[in-house]
């Protein structure tokens, strides 16, 4: 099984708008961040966890042959905004793309990309099956997903596992439930927003206390925002088995 981290950036990516900081500025493209989404493949089955405002870029860089799936965290734009860019899937290969969330993920689809959705749909329109995720395991082509739910602040996410890799981004809590489900793991990827504590995110030592809990052999911080430091800096601050996630950065697992 192989992860490609699409995106590894908050809601504003890296580079920020306007901003001359030294990390929006830094010639290390690790610092260049679009925003969060990974690749996930097993054998023939091909997933995409999100498809924020960056989509088209990534999936033009990472070149997937097709599509099997979608699988949503939550409804944030920054998370859900590229979804009409799954249509050049949906041409090749002439069958609706799958798409999985949560119920109140799915709702705020609807409203976003109403288009989408029609019973007679306007012409060029993707058209997606869609899926509502609760907390039991699905299967998609050789993939069996387990939820994990999590919080963002107050907003119910979903995290997912998968073997022994579980993906969790846009997080501040993880209830005892699930962190019994995410025990034993190879890999595991985590947000961490920036070094300062915030309302709805990990912060890096909250992330690294998280990870010391759970003990994955390997953890890949992502959706950090350019208050967390060049990747050159922060990288040998972290324990041995914890590392930065930069786009374009492929695992196996």
């Amino acid at each position: 099984m192989k992860l490609t981290f699409l995106g590894t950036g908050t809601s504003q990516g890296i580079p920020v708008i306007g901003c001359n900081c030294g990390v929006c500025t830094s010639a290390d493209p690790k610092d260049n961040r679009l925003r969060t989404s990974a690749l996930l493949n097993q054998g023939d089955t091909w997933v995409v966890f999100d498809t924020g405002p960056d989509f088209r870029q990534q999936m033009l860089r990472a070149t997937p042959p097709h599509l099997d799936a979608v699988i949503y965290t939550h409804e944030h734009r920054d998370h859900t905004a590229g979804l009409d860019d799954i249509r050049p899937f949906y041409f090749k290969q002439g069958a609706a793309i799958e798409v999985y969330g949560g119920k109140g993920c799915l709702k705020a689809l609807k409203n976003q990309f109403g288009y989408v959705f029609e019973e007679s749909p306007y012409p060029g329109a993707p058209r997606v099956n869609i899926h509502t995720v609760n907390e039991s395991p699905f299967q998609i082509g050789e993939m069996t997903i387990q939820p994990v739910p999590v919080l963002h602040y107050r907003l119910p996410v979903m995290g997912y596992r998968i073997g022994d890799l579980a993906y969790v981004t846009d997080a501040n809590f993880i209830p005892e439930t699930s962190k019994a489900r995410l025990q034993n793991l190879k890999v595991l990827v985590l947000n961490s927003l920036r070094k300062e504590r915030h309302m709805s995110h990990f912060n890096l030592e909250e992330a690294v206390d998280l990870i010391r809990q759970l003990k994955p052999e390997r953890a890949y911080l992502t959706h950090l925002s350019h208050l967390m430091g060049k990747h050159q800096d922060v990288s040998p601050e972290l324990p041995d088995n914890i590392f930065i996630a930069w786009d374009g950065l492929e695992i196996e697992v």
